[in-house]
């Protein structure tokens, strides 16, 4: 299973809010029954591999659907097959280091 960091960023709005497109990617996940994370600089997303690439193209065509004639959009993905893993794990390693 694999961890994929997504932001998608419309530009060209005349407006700096990206709330609404922030939403449209939302209740596309949770419609689709993807396991997610907000947070404030992108969105947090489990599942295999394959399934986050085509996930995060349909999540980069979502601002065009709303009419923005361009999009940027940043993945980062770390596919680990040494062991499961799942949103929160490496926060969660890190705070028992702390302890």
């Amino acid at each position: 299973m694999a961890i994929m960091e997504i932001s998608v960023v419309p530009l060209g709005l005349g407006d700096t809010s990206v709330g609404d497109f922030v939403a449209a990617v939302i209740r596309y996940l949770q419609q689709e029954g993807i396991p997610y994370e907000l947070t404030d600089m992108g969105t947090l997303i489990h599942g295999h591999a394959a399934r986050l690439l085509k996930v995060a193209q349909v999540l980069h065509e979502l601002p065009f659907d709303q009419g923005v004639d361009r999009v940027v959009t940043h993945i980062s993905i770390d596919d680990r097959r040494d062991k499961e893993v799942h949103l929160g794990d490496k926060v969660k390693s890190v705070k028992v280091r702390l302890t």
